[in-house]
């Protein structure tokens, strides 16, 4: 009987130990396979954002902030180049008014009032700026110049609305 015991006893511990072996390595497998996709996970944001990089690079060749020549321009004359970037988003996009169109627009609103949306000041005289009514929309291009007194001056030099779709 001590026999068969002790044989019952081996047969449910080796049963014991491979259902253990299969357990951990379901479990095993699993997590590889789980650490594989993160890795292709992390391969393919590393690509996406090296690309993003580019675009942003690309993005800010044509900005104030970004063009060092533009900045001197300002430096050397004291002005600041954050201010001269903040006066012109603040002077256009304060024309935008309820009921009313802006008035750097040369367009009256159609289907509502023409307000400027985006402004994308490029260096140290130009701006351009998106505008829309809701349906229709167009850009324009602006110059720009700041006297001795810190005045600023816009002028719209071209402009266009895109054809309805």
């Amino acid at each position: 009987m001590r026999k068969n015991l002790l044989l019952y006893l081996f047969i449910f511990s080796l049963l014991f130990t491979i259902f253990i072996y299969v357990n951990d390595k379901k479990i095993l497998d699993s997590r590889d396979a789980e650490i594989q996709n993160l890795r292709a996970e992390v391969e393919r944001l590393e690509l996406e954002t090296d690309s993003l990089a580019i675009l942003n690079e690309n993005d800010g060749y044509f900005s104030l902030l970004e063009n060092e020549d533009a900045m001197t321009y300002f430096e050397n004359r004291g002005i600041d180049v954050a201010d001269v970037s903040e006066a012109i988003e603040n002077e256009l996009i304060s024309e935008n008014k309820v009921s009313v169109d802006n008035s750097y627009v040369p367009f009256p609103g159609m289907e509502g009032d023409m307000h400027i949306n985006k402004i994308k000041i490029l260096n140290h005289k130009w701006v351009i700026a998106d505008f829309t009514d809701g349906t229709y929309w167009g850009e324009i291009f602006f110059t720009y110049s700041i006297d001795e007194e810190g005045k600023l001056e816009l002028n719209s030099e071209k402009y266009f609305l895109y054809p309805p779709s």
